[in-house]
């Protein structure tokens, strides 16, 4: 008995000691902290000692909570977050002791982690959550006394968002502790997503830093902040991470209590300062799963900028020399060049830094001296291994270009979520035809490449004003994004090349913006909900990193951390194209405006204080316009005969969808045979039923159509609702015949054989492909949209989507009789109607705007259906005239037309700028315009408040144009001839 009661006294006071040592070496903000934990701090207590034992001491285990003691050593967080790495944290407290552990040389180290994140539909009851008084009235009491910038106005919705997504951390929490939580989730909320704060405390050797993100990576982050502070030398003491949705997309919010190990103090504007500025917002960019991350950032070769921009010069080498030379410039070549040899990398950064640090002195004569000791770098790269040395030298060259042409960059503003460089085109010349002769015989006036860490992509402008639309390819597997990453480039020059063909009617010239997301890894983890988060992140860090570079004020970037060597403003407009949601259209704009930009929210198009393309149709108004007329040449009246019709595109598509709604409005007799999105595919010999396709048009996609409305020998293959027949997945048919509806299952070939086959096969009068991948038709299947005599299945190809068929398969099926109206023709209306969208922001209000808005879109309507009417006609007018010539070639052939008057025109009023108000000019600009702002003088005034170039870009659009379709080339001549008489012998 005594043996017992001796040894149960020594285990009270072993407790007791362990108490005393825990008050003493541990912030009371722990005790605070831990409060709702008493059986973990008990354990702690009382099992402390084994800690000289054990690596680590399990206080609680549970579903969603983790409580862990362990040894405070170098990569015990990795440890301990390497065995959760699929866990999405919702809260990590992570605490340090003062000094070291009884009997031990190391410090305690405490982690907590709960795993307990809601979802955005959990946050959207907000209004309705009742928060007690008292925590409220504290909260708010903390907040004025130590956040005065605060806006109260917000306190009452941030709270409640808070309580939401982690009550019992608000419940816990000191008021002090939850006000600085809000005002970090205010600061992100208002500056662009990222926020960096860093105060003193009442310890002069410890800084408080605190850390925001919207829409933050989500996998080893926290492991990655740690990371930093680690290389930078920085212990961390304490920190408290909360990982919070807003009801849109999550916010991580950090605070971390840091000391240099070597005694420096963390303060503003001093070095060490600086650096952790860098790579916190740098860990926005550079990815913990590379190889750069892995073995130079985390070995010290490389800082994680350097790293990041090393990564952007692989992108952006493989993007430039695969599409020509796949076989010899794969991703994994152009990766090796830079992992295996990181010496030329850092050269190649140190020349980068040497353009573009506004830090560095003499900058000019420090550029000239590296880029000679590059330059030999690079033309002598020699390992002795003949082609890899060839391979490795070109990439490197390649490399070289990139910097000496590119024109200005954000690498050197610190609140970046994304990397962007505008180049002077000019360098696609100096790589040579070996790696551009795939590409159409046009040089662009920009380039601007973007470099992200879920993705990286171009936009390629052919005018100082250019416009066109923003398309994300989001690549779910690593062959998606290699094959993708292979082909973007030219893919994205091909399309912007078009939309300058197809926008020679507006005062803007071509562009497109292309983005490829990679989002392999989420399916690999079955996390598909996730994808537009990081769709949505890639998109926000893309946009600021724009605005970045082309915000300017006298025309020079105003960011002075953007060295610029252009120096001219650049008017830049955007609009919609694949995965361009309704929510980021709004914010773009929106960020557009806050941050000043010289288009404000007339950055992007269809908007709320726009014409939304679907809503209206805009695009479809010209591609039925161009159907009709086409038809007529046929000897066919759309609007009063039989004709049948193939499409391709949803129902619920943009342009697919409208031209349906249209067809079934006006054209009482056609008969839709087949219609073909990525959800199934519908075959009617007799034409779908009307009623049943009024259900879906604009309402759901065709998996939606009842196949019990098909007619004898109809039938539908669904792609949606497929199902596994051990390892074969199948697909459903449903077909009917004279005796009903008879269901069928198909293989994976028999279905992709049937679906690929049908655009070809079915047999019909007007084809409108407005829907489906570029490239479907090509030179090696054309010759299966003949019939066994060798006639074309349709006569008729009105190309709604853009690059449906490729140019030598557009030549092929003319040549077959086939009469083929060109997407820079037949779908141009679109990108007209958002020309004017912008014009109207640029002239009207917000109020003015959403008050005229239908008057507005209804003279907007009728220019469309002139323009298309206008080119329709002058190419079959032109075909009549010259039958060897086809229509695609006159289509082209127009637009060089309009686009060199345009050019020549642009180039005059820029020379002679007092020119453009003249009543004559001033006509021009205002013919140009929707009715309601030329005929309301109020509007018609303001033209004279149009940026200039707009003013140049109008008349030359206007004159260009109306030249080409209402000119007469004899008349125009002789007038110019009569000109030039009268002033050089005057009477």
């Amino acid at each position: 008995m005594g043996s017992t009661a001796a040894t149960s006294k020594d285990r009270h006071a072993e407790i007791l000691a362990n108490r005393k040592w825990l008050k003493e070496q541990l912030n009371p903000y722990f005790f605070t902290a831990m409060q709702d934990e008493p059986e973990a701090l008990k354990i702690l207590e009382r099992e402390l000692g084994s800690l000289q034992y054990n690596r680590r001491l399990i206080l609680a285990d549970r579903k969603k909570t983790l409580v862990l003691a362990r040894v405070n050593a170098p990569g015990s967080l990795y440890d301990t977050l390497r065995n959760f790495p699929d866990m999405e944290i919702s809260y990590a407290m992570i605490s340090h002791s003062e000094g070291e552990l009884p009997g031990m040389e190391r410090s305690l180290e405490i982690q907590r982690f709960e795993f307990d994140r809601k979802s955005n539909g959990d946050i959207l009851g907000w209004k309705d959550v009742e928060i007690p008084a008292k925590i409220t009235r504290e909260v708010a009491r903390d907040l004025r006394k130590h956040y005065p910038e605060f806006d109260m106005k917000e306190l009452d919705r941030l709270l409640r968002i808070l309580w939401l997504n982690n009550e019992d951390y608000v419940r816990v929490s000191s008021p002090l502790r939850v006000a600085q939580v809000l005002q970090l989730f205010q600061k992100a909320g208002r500056s662009g997503g990222i926020y960096l704060y860093v105060e003193p405390t009442i310890n002069p050797l410890e800084s408080r830093v605190h850390f925001a993100v919207g829409n933050p990576p989500q996998k080893e982050f926290l492991l990655q902040l740690m990371e930093v502070f680690n290389r930078l030398d920085l212990g961390v003491n304490r920190a408290y991470c909360l990982t919070i949705s807003n009801g849109v997309h999550p916010y991580f919010l950090g605070t971390f209590y840091v000391r240099r190990r070597s005694g420096e103090v963390l303060a503003p504007g001093s070095e060490l300062y600086t650096r952790l500025q860098q790579e916190l917002y740098n860990s926005q960019i550079i990815a913990t799963k590379g190889y750069t991350y892995r073995e130079f950032v985390t070995t010290g070769v490389m800082t994680g900028e350097e790293a990041s921009l090393a990564n952007a010069f692989i992108a952006f080498c493989h993007s430039n020399l695969a599409h020509n030379r796949p076989d010899r410039f794969g991703l994994d070549d152009v990766q090796n060049a830079f992992h295996l040899h990181p010496e030329m990398a850092l050269q190649l950064v140190k020349l980068f830094r040497a353009r573009f640090d506004p830090a560095l002195k003499n900058r000019e004569e420090v550029y000239r001296t590296t880029l000679k000791e590059t330059t030999k770098a690079v033309t002598g790269y020699n390992t002795g291994h003949r082609y890899l040395d060839e391979v490795r030298r070109a990439i490197y060259r390649c490399c070289l270009i990139f910097i000496t042409h590119t024109l200005k960059t954000n690498f050197f503003v610190l609140e970046k979520q994304a990397l962007a460089f505008r180049l002077d085109p000019g360098y696609l010349k100096e790589l040579g035809p070996e790696f551009t002769s795939d590409l159409p015989p046009a040089t662009p006036f920009r380039v601007t490449f973007f470099f992200s860490r879920f993705g990286f992509g171009y936009h390629i402008g052919f005018s100082d004003i250019a416009r066109g639309g923003w398309r994300t390819v989001i690549a779910r597997n690593s062959d998606d994004f290699i094959t993708n990453a292979n082909t973007i480039f030219r893919e994205n020059f091909v399309l912007a090349h078009t939309q300058h063909l197809k926008n020679k009617d507006i005062y803007e010239g071509g562009s497109k913006l292309v983005l490829i997301l990679d989002s392999a890894d989420l399916q690999r983890s079955g996390e598909r909900d996730m994808e537009n988060w990081r769709l949505y992140k890639l998109q926000h860090g893309v946009t600021n990193s724009f605005l970045d570079i082309f915000v300017t004020q006298d025309g020079v970037a105003k960011n002075p951390n953007v060295v610029d060597y252009y120096r001219e403003d650049e008017p830049i407009e955007l609009g919609p194209d694949e995965n361009m949601h309704d929510l980021m259209i709004e914010n773009i704009a929106r960020i557009s405006k806050r941050r000043g930009y010289i288009l404000g929210i007339g950055i992007m198009s269809s908007k709320a204080v726009g014409i939304n393309h679907k809503e209206y149709g805009v695009t479809s108004a010209g591609v039925v316009k161009f159907a009709e007329i086409t038809m007529k040449e046929l000897g066919i009246d759309i609007y009063k005969d039989p004709f049948s019709l193939k499409l391709t595109g949803g129902p619920n598509g943009d342009v697919a969808g409208n031209a349906l709604r249209i067809l079934l409005e006006r054209s009482p007799k056609v008969a839709v045979r087949l219609i073909l999105d990525g959800t199934a595919a519908l075959y009617d010999p007799k034409g779908a039923d009307r009623g049943e396709l009024a259900k879906v048009v604009l309402k759901a996609d065709l998996d939606a159509f009842n196949p019990e409305a098909l007619n004898p020998g109809g039938f539908m293959i669904f792609r949606s609702g497929s199902r596994r027949e051990g390892l074969r997945e199948l697909y459903r048919k449903v077909s009917r015949n004279d005796k009903g509806i008879v269901e069928e299952w198909l293989s994976t070939d028999e279905f992709s054989r049937a679906y690929a086959s049908l655009p070809f096969s079915v047999e019909a009068d007007l084809f409108i492909p407005a829907g489906g991948r570029p490239e479907t038709i090509d030179k090696d299947n054309w010759s299966n949209y003949l019939k066994a005599d060798g006639t074309p299945s349709t006569p008729a190809v009105i190309e709604g989507a853009n690059s449906f068929i490729t140019p030598e398969a557009r030549i092929q099926l003319q040549n077959k009789g086939v009469i083929i109206m060109r997407d820079a023709s037949a779908n141009k209306c679109g990108v007209i109607s958002s020309s004017y969208e912008i014009i109207a922001n640029l002239l009207l209000s917000e109020d003015e705007f959403l008050a005229e808005k239908e008057r507005y879109v209804n003279d907007v309507l009728e220019i469309l259906e002139q323009r298309a009417a206008d080119e329709a006609r002058l190419i079959l007018k032109r075909r009549r005239e010259n039958p060897g010539v086809l229509c695609t070639e006159i289509s082209d052939s127009l637009s060089t037309e309009i686009n060199e008057h345009y050019a020549m025109i642009y180039k005059f009023f820029q020379n002679r700028p007092q020119l453009c108000l003249q009543p004559v000019y001033r006509r021009a600009i205002l013919a140009h315009l929707p009715k309601m702002l030329r005929e309301e003088q109020r509007f018609a005034r303001r033209i004279k408040n149009l940026p200039v170039k707009y003013l140049f870009a109008i008349l030359a659009a206007e004159i260009g144009s109306s030249l080409v379709y209402r000119g007469d080339k004899e008349a125009d001549f002789e007038a110019t001839i009569k000109g030039h008489l009268l002033r050089t012998f005057p009477e």
